[in-house]
Order: structure tokens, then C-alpha cells, then sequence
């Protein structure tokens, strides 16, 4: 039994969230953990503030404070860690006004190259989060970003390293988009997951790709809506900054925990608690371990 006087006291999974040695950094996982956290995925975080890699030797450097950040959340915390290495679609888009077109689409397809190799090692779990930019930007930078992330999903798919999405939110329009590009790619959808996704996972809106749902304030009632109609995986995040110059940009590291609770109050009002218990372990288990578990360190 993991649902007892009406609350899930199984596994609680994260599945993307950033953390800063230079910020909160462990006790934001310490949060996490105490809220009754017990899995995340610690998605590599570019340094906007103090510069971006302009070599592949600097994006090393970078990844490998990320591998080395995850050790110390595992060893002081004792959450399950498993690290999400990958260039950010953004940092793609702003290096393109400093290093030119090429340098930053070369720059960036070795970084994904550099993220699966620490795959196929054992330190990272999936790439991400790669994608396309969330924000309007020129005709040919638009071009570009869906043909680059084409060659970034075909290369996760001879690798079989599943891909967390950084998109714009354009609904369901933009899962269609992607599915599409999934399929010319040769990636299975189910290995596209679409991070700081909606809260509605029916099938007929996520259109097969994975969902790593924003756990936001209204998230809860529109999983209620919409759960039974779900035909692919969907696990929940809050995507955590650890800025301190952006205090509450997004979810605060206690959200998923919180929610979780908050959906099983909600699931044991319309389905039986055996039904709601196999879904909330689908959630925070058997799902994310399905997506991330293959290559656990």
C-alpha cells in the first residue's frame, strides 16, 4: 500500500529541476527531500550570468560541474539523481549574434555529441534540454532551429537517449510540430519529452510525446480532466531555477511533493485507491524509470 490515510507516501519524482552550488544548491534539494522528495532529474543549467561556453572545452567544464553537483546531492541529500546533460536551445540562439550561424549550430550539435557520450558512460540519463526557442525570432533562425533539432533528435535516436524539449507554448499545435519532426527523425515519440508541458495529457493534445507536466497552480484540476485520456507517458516537474535574480520565475523545489498530495486527495474522490495508487506509482516510478532509468549511475 503507498496511499495510507489519504496521502501517497511513495516515490516522488522530480523530473526537472535545476540546482546552483552558487545559490541554493543543496538545500534546495534539502526542501525537496523534506517536502517527501525522494527522485529528480538535475538538468544541466547554463550560466547565462557569468558567460557561456564559446569552446567544447568550456561546455565540458560546465557538464562536469553538473555530474559533480548531482554526487554531492546523492551523498549529503540522499535523493536519487540522475543528470540531464545538453545544450540549451537559447544559448544556440543568443551565440548566434556573437559566434555567427555556423560556429553556434557547430558548437551546439558537439555539445549534444559531448551530453550523449556521458549517456552511453553512465553519468547522464537523457539530453536536454534542447529544442527551439520560446520566443519570436527571425524566419531563418526559425529554419534553422527546426532543421538543427531534426539532426539533434536523429542523433538520440542511434544513440537511444531519450530527449527532454525545451518549446515554445503554442498547445497542441507545438506537439504536433514536434511529432512530426520525431518521425522524420527516426525518434520514437514516447522518447520526446516535452518539458514545462501543460497539464493536458490526453492523447489527442500531446500527440504521443511525453510530458513532463509544469506543475503550476491549476495543474491539478486539469490532470483530473484529463488522465484517462492519456496515451503516453507523463511524469511532473516544477523546473526549479536556482537563480537567485529571479526569485519565483518559476515553481519552488517543495511544488511537485505538494501537488502530488494534492492529486491524490483529488483521484481518491472519483477512482478506488488501488486505481489511484497504480497511477500516482506510474508517475513517480515505473514512468520516469521507464524514460531515465536504462543508463542509472
Amino acid at each position: 500500500m503507498t496511499i495510507s490515510k489519504g496521502r501517497w507516501d511513495g516515490p516522488i519524482w522530480d523530473t526537472h529541476i535545476h540546482l546552483d552550488l552558487e545559490a541554493r544548491g543543496l538545500s534546495a534539494a534539502q526542501d525537496f527531500a523534506n517536502a517527501g522528495g525522494t527522485h529528480i532529474c538535475l538538468v544541466h543549467k547554463p550560466t547565462f550570468s557569468a558567460g557561456l561556453p564559446d569552446s567544447i572545452e568550456s561546455v565540458d567544464v560546465a557538464y562536469r560541474k553538473t555530474l559533480d553537483l548531482a554526487d554531492q546531492v546523492r551523498r549529503k541529500v540522499g535523493l536519487d539523481v540522475r543528470v540531464v546533460l545538453g545544450p540549451h536551445p537559447v544559448v544556440w540562439e543568443k551565440q548566434i549574434h556573437t559566434l555567427g550561424m555556423e560556429t553556434s549550430t557547430q558548437l551546439h550539435l558537439d555539445s549534444v555529441e559531448l551530453a550523449l557520450n556521458y549517456c552511453a558512460e553512465g553519468e547522464a540519463v537523457a539530453l536536454g534540454e534542447v529544442g527551439r526557442p520560446h520566443y519570436p525570432v527571425s524566419e531563418e533562425i526559425w529554419s534553422a532551429a527546426n532543421a538543427q533539432l531534426e539532426t539533434v533528435m536523429r542523433m538520440a535516436s542511434q544513440a537511444g537517449v531519450p530527449i527532454q524539449l525545451h518549446v515554445e507554448d503554442n498547445g497542441a499545435k507545438t506537439n504536433a510540430e514536434l511529432a512530426e519532426i520525431c518521425d522524420r527523425a527516426g525518434l520514437p515519440r514516447s522518447n520526446a519529452v516535452h518539458h514545462y508541458a501543460p497539464a493536458n495529457v490526453s492523447g489527442e493534445f500531446t500527440h504521443g510525446l511525453s510530458s513532463s507536466v509544469s506543475m503550476a497552480k491549476n495543474s491539478v484540476s486539469d490532470l483530473i480532466k484529463t488522465f484517462s485520456e492519456c496515451t503516453a507517458t507523463w511524469t511532473m516537474e516544477t523546473d526549479y531555477l536556482d537563480d537567485p535574480n529571479r526569485p519565483g520565475a518559476v515553481l519552488g523545489p517543495k511544488t511537485v511533493p505538494k501537488r502530488t498530495q494534492q492529486l491524490t486527495d483529488q483521484l481518491l474522490q472519483i477512482i478506488p485507491q488501488d486505481e489511484a495508487e497504480e497511477l500516482l506509482m506510474h508517475v513517480h516510478s515505473i514512468w520516469p524509470n521507464r524514460l531515465y532509468g536504462e543508463i542509472d549511475p
